[in-house]
């Protein structure tokens, strides 16, 4: 199974003086540099209609068009995986992640991930990068995500995701009593420290986290959260930034925020919350191949739903 994809594309000022494979692994982030490479040898990658080699340097304004042979990918093995399907056409799919599922392979999980669970209800998806997957949710975060089913379709939603066309939205609920919403502005890089945590630093990538309360209870706040940018961990890493980590988030805020006296039922809820209570709830994004656009939503789980509940329930009850 294989599929085709044209590309072309111009040499920016960033690229120029590059080794043609160095700048094409800028610039096709989604190919490997071996595959780019075996591509231009094989006379699939042309520099202004013109035959290339992997080590001819590029020059701003060279026009690149390559001609991508998408092979099923032997990395990647289908496996049935417990996922709702919200929507789905020729073009495109949207899928509501349950808390727990990892979306990609990785050490020590190879078989039970999102990516195998879709290649096993859609094998065309073999052909893609990612098993079409345009983003992702970390492992105990829950909610949609859009997975491409062409190759032209997986092109054009990766550049409305770089455009920031792509609205997403999540509910949260987070430690601590919010006075008012607002913006988060601050770039977030890799924790020297610790490689497996991010931070606010200097030098890390721009991130832009936009919030608004949706209810205040006596310790946590339940936010209606706007991403504008994608950067790993971002709204954990933002609201942590903000000394409001969201509840039940051990890797950037494990200690238990409790009101005075709570209700039992809070107070054992909030001991056996599992996982970070985010829920990525509504997607909006341009059809990829046809005029208007796609509104999905997924209900809050029941987890986060039962904390809520359980949050009204200690503000009321505090109050009578």
């Amino acid at each position: 199974m294989s599929e085709i994809l044209h590309h072309r594309i111009e040499i920016a000022a960033t690229e120029a003086g590059l080794r043609l494979d160095q700048a094409l692994a800028r610039l096709f982030t989604d190919y490997s540099r071996s595959t780019l490479k075996a591509w231009i040898d094989a006379g699939l990658v042309t520099v202004n209609s013109l035959p290339c080699r992997p080590r001819d340097a590029v020059k701003p304004g060279d026009e690149i068009h390559l001609t991508a042979v998408l092979e099923a990918s032997k990395d990647l093995t289908a496996s049935a995986v417990d996922f709702e399907i919200i929507h789905a056409d020729e073009a495109c799919i949207v899928v509501d992640k349950p808390a727990g599922c990892v979306v990609h392979p990785g050490a020590g999980n190879t078989q039970r991930t999102l990516a195998n669970g879709l290649l096993y209800r859609f094998p065309e998806l073999g052909c893609l990068p990612r098993a079409g997957l345009i983003h992702r949710l970390d492992k105990d975060t829950s909610g949609l995500l859009i997975v491409a089913r062409t190759a032209a379709a997986y092109q054009r939603l990766i550049r409305s995701m770089a455009a920031r066309r792509i609205k997403r939205v999540y509910d949260a609920v987070a430690n601590g009593r919010f006075i008012a919403g607002g913006t988060i502005d601050a770039p977030i890089g890799r924790d020297p420290a610790n490689r497996m945590r991010m931070v606010v630093r200097t030098g890390g990538r721009k991130a832009v986290t936009h919030y608004r309360i949706a209810a205040k209870f006596r310790a946590h706040t339940h936010l209606e959260v706007h991403l504008e940018t994608g950067r790993t961990h971002q709204i954990r890493v933002h609201l942590a930034h903000l000394g409001h980590p969201l509840v039940g988030d051990t890797r950037y805020g494990s200690r238990l925020v409790l009101p005075p006296t709570p209700h039992p039922q809070l107070d054992d809820c909030l001991r056996g919350f599992a996982r970070q209570a985010l829920h990525a709830r509504c997607l909006e994004f341009e059809h990829p191949t046809r005029p208007g656009s796609i509104v999905v939503e997924s209900p809050i789980p029941s987890d986060i739903s039962a904390l809520l509940s359980a949050c009204r329930h200690d503000l009321a009850t505090a109050d009578s």
